[in-house]
């Protein structure tokens, strides 16, 4: 990677959702600018939840919880876990309401690299490769690199 013809450093675009896997390639991607002079924004997607097929209807004990708030909780938290890990490297959060695969993807538009984890917060455990991966693997305008449960900090 290197700086665009404009003298902008090379920008990767990190999926965090406070599991395991995305914390891990917040870390990744941490190391990999260092290593490129690269910043990397850490995008977090949030989105009220929606049940049944006519809409939204409350969720008896969430009905008051605050979706945005939560997720730049968690992307505070995640970031805060790099510690002098990140030492040199702009860090920007980013918190943006929608679906994530599709966040992750306007996010990575003109930035050079996607670092995802493979499973989030959903689906099946067992799953190889989680939905919103695999999505970014498909339509990403830029590279993707997926980060497979937990990383080693020397990898």
């Amino acid at each position: 990677m290197a700086a665009d013809p404009g003298g902008h450093p090379p920008r990767i675009v990190a999926g965090v959702d406070g599991s395991p896997s995305s914390l891990a390639a917040l870390h990744w991607a941490v190391r990999q600018a260092q290593r490129t002079g690269a910043t990397v924004d850490a995008v977090i997607a949030w989105q009220f939840p929606a049940t049944g097929n006519f809409g939204w209807a409350p969720v008896s004990g969430i009905d008051d919880l605050d979706f945005e708030s939560v997720a730049k909780h968690t992307l505070e938290e995640a970031i805060g876990s790099l510690g002098e890990e990140a030492a040199g490297v702009p860090v920007q959060p980013l918190v943006v309401p929608g679906l994530a695969a599709q966040v992750l993807l306007d996010a990575a538009v003109g930035a050079d690299l996607l670092v995802v984890g493979s499973r989030g917060r959903g689906g099946f455990a067992d799953a190889l490769l989680g939905s919103v991966s695999q999505h970014c693997v498909h339509h990403a305008s830029c590279p993707v690199v997926v980060i497979r449960g937990q990383e080693k900090a020397d990898d």
